[in-house]
């Protein structure tokens, strides 16, 4: 099976703001994935699929599925409303509607606030602006989604317990990038490599890396 054949069955698009802060929304991950199926069967066309056919696209029983479902809508997330098709038959669809305006809240409160009359977003005042987080938002941009638990405490046993510098974390970063490999394991070998070159500045590096291009 080729690309072309996996094109043919089709791609379904999802918010990349979703994807990077679900876990800021109480959504735990069988919820999101709960969340991405509905969205694969809204964009095929079917808004009301049923649980046999969600539990069948995942790892998930059919009972596991109605929980998740009647999850979703104790919080708000999730509704069940009527629709008229162009017959004039009443059915029901799932709606997704309150989970984007709370994500949307989300991001105004918490994310970026839209100055007003200006079309450059700045980051909000109330964001914890340590070095660690500073650094954990480079590597979800540079890497283009949301750090799992598991990643952000290895970015932040870099600094806390093997100590480098944050500049260093961030050339290493960069080279990573350049080499267009988006991994903590690559970039830990750069700081290893460095490590072992005793390299302890961010001017060490950039010295380093101007004699080895």
């Amino acid at each position: 099976m080729n690309y072309n054949d996996y094109r043919r069955i089709g791609f379904s698009t999802l918010q990349n703001s979703l994807i990077a802060y679900y876990s800021k929304l109480n959504i735990s991950d069988a919820e999101f994935v709960l969340i991405v199926q509905l969205e694969a069967f809204f964009q095929k066309g079917d808004n009301f699929p049923s649980n046999e056919k969600i539990a069948a696209n995942t790892n998930m029983s059919v009972s596991e599925i109605a929980g998740l479902i009647q999850r979703l809508i104790e919080k708000n997330y999730l509704t069940i409303e009527q629709i008229t098709d162009n017959q004039g038959r009443i059915g029901n669809c799932y709606s997704l509607a309150g989970l984007y305006d709370r994500l949307e809240e989300y991001l105004t409160n918490n994310v970026v606030i839209k100055a007003d009359n200006k079309q450059e977003i700045k980051p909000a005042d109330n964001i914890d602006n340590s070095p660690i987080n500073l650094l954990l938002r480079k590597f979800e941009i540079e890497f283009g989604r949301y750090l799992s638990p598991i990643e952000r405490e290895e970015i932040a046993a870099w600094i806390e317990a093997d100590h480098y510098s944050p500049d260093i974390i961030e050339l290493a970063l960069r080279e990573s990038v350049l080499s267009q490999v988006y991994s903590l394991k690559y970039v830990d070998r750069i700081l290893l490599n460095w490590q072992r070159h005793n390299l302890k500045t961010a001017e060490d590096v950039s010295r380093f890396l101007k004699r080895n291009r």
